[in-house]
């Protein structure tokens, strides 16, 4: 559980509440020592408001790490990494060391951190998570049973009722002002792009440079954000049986893709190995272990990626009011996916049923105005956590403000392919921004 220090329970307000320059420049101090007897990486602890609209009122802990730039001579600044999920852990990114090239470590001080709200309370005692896919009225009302004792679970801890990604920005600022950094320098990856936007939008003219990773588009509603992760989905697996049909390495070359897919136990599982398998760009390994479970042979099913519900739930309202509401939705995404469900969209619905409207952040066109160079989006074209689709449309919402470059294959996160990550580099150490329309190949 994260420390939050001993203060009286302040009132809540809404954390969109105005936050002045004067309170936003504000300074606080990081105490660093090193993480471990190994790693070489630094770690501090960043004390900051819990509402950003009482800056003096209860105080939470966030965790931060960074590495020194290795060539001081030409150190540029910090570079901020925002983690994804929500609820990964930036300070483990760090501990790491995997996430940039060497120029980057060179020309920057690297630093990352837990965002607020993850891991901020102890769940250990409310159980197993019912079923994702929700059968009958009794299983939706399971799982929103099942909700409401997690959110009791977390009544307690004051960050966990302001765990949104609006609030999370003015922390960004925060943690940019105690490096000594005029201008933020920062990639955020994921659910990480949801934070370069919204810190875009608050404090544009305290940006140095922002790029936006696996773009999520905070623009939808329930139906939309279903039915883009369904098309999304589809047209990545219908990808995946072109490329076994077409290549004699895949498992199921030869074979009835389709037909021996289907002839799998429907369900979840089965789903989850496609969603995670995609995630990696790794559709051999896909063809393989459902080549293996065709001859009846056991392959334990991967781990969904983790989920923050405390975040996501704080800043999407996607409201099912009922079994039936839930139910249509799930048909309307099989007549779009045929082949398998959008297990992000299914997970996100099914985590955030009951929770408390309206949101702290909830969904709206990304409007950012006075930048000093545009934004940089990439995004993989076939992404089956943050569809192309998704890019595309911040793109055009943020009009001369963004930059899209979109990487040819099948991928979440990009940065790692070699044309995608040179651009980033350039961008970031030299403020090089691509030409509109720039594409690297698979």
């Amino acid at each position: 559980m994260r420390r939050l220090l001993s203060v009286p329970l302040m009132a809540l307000l809404l954390v969109g509440l105005a936050v002045t320059p004067a309170r936003a420049e504000t300074a606080r101090q990081i105490d660093w020592h090193p993480c471990d007897a190994v790693s070489g990486a630094e770690c501090g602890d960043l004390v900051l408001p819990v509402d950003w609209s009482r800056p003096r009122g209860e105080t939470f802990v966030l965790p931060v790490a960074r590495r020194i730039a290795t060539d001081r001579e030409h150190r540029i600044g910090s570079l901020v990494f925002g983690p994804g999920g929500p609820g990964d852990s930036g300070v483990q990114r760090i501990i790491d060391h995997n996430r940039f090239s060497t120029e980057l470590f060179a020309r920057f001080d690297v630093v990352s951190f837990d965002p607020r709200g993850v891991g901020a309370c102890d769940t250990s005692a409310v159980g197993a998570r019912p079923p994702v896919i929700m059968e009958s009225p009794a299983a939706f009302a399971q799982m929103k049973g099942y909700n409401a004792r997690l959110r009791d679970a977390c009544r307690d801890v004051p960050v966990y009722r302001h765990a949104d990604t609006a609030s999370a920005a003015r922390d960004l600022d925060a943690l940019r002002a105690a490096l000594g950094d005029r201008q933020l320098t920062f990639h955020g990856s994921s659910y990480g792009s949801l934070l370069a936007q919204r810190y875009a939008e608050l404090f544009p003219g305290r940006v140095r440079a922002i790029v936006a990773e696996s773009v999520v588009d905070h623009d939808l509603d329930t139906r939309g954000f279903v039915r883009t992760q369904a098309a999304n989905g589809q047209q990545i697996f219908d990808r995946w049986v072109t490329w076994c049909d077409t290549t004699v390495s895949c498992a199921l070359h030869g074979q009835d893709v389709r037909a021996v897919w289907h002839s799998l136990p429907a369900g979840f599982d089965r789903d989850v190995r496609a969603f995670r398998a995609f995630y990696q760009g790794d559709f051999a390994g896909l063809a393989t272990t459902v080549a293996a479970l065709a001859r009846g042979e056991t392959v334990p099913p991967p781990a969904l990626p983790p989920m923050a519900t405390q975040v996501f739930c704080a800043d999407w309202s996607l409201p099912v009011r009922s079994w039936a509401a839930y139910d249509g939705l799930l048909r309307e995404a099989r007549r779009i996916a045929p082949d398998l469900l959008p297990v992000a969209a299914v997970l996100g619905i099914a985590s955030c049923l009951g929770a408390p409207v309206p949101v702290r952040n909830p969904q709206h066109p990304v409007s950012v105005h006075g930048l000093d160079r545009p934004m940089l989006l990439i995004n993989a074209r076939y992404d089956p956590a943050s569809a192309y689709a998704w890019a595309t449309r911040v793109a055009g919402q943020l009009g001369a403000e963004g930059v899209l470059v979109t990487y040819a294959g099948v991928q979440h996160g990009t940065y790692s392919r070699p044309c995608v990550g040179a651009l980033v580099d350039r961008y970031l150490v030299d403020l090089a921004v691509p030409a509109r329309g720039t594409s690297c190949p698979e």
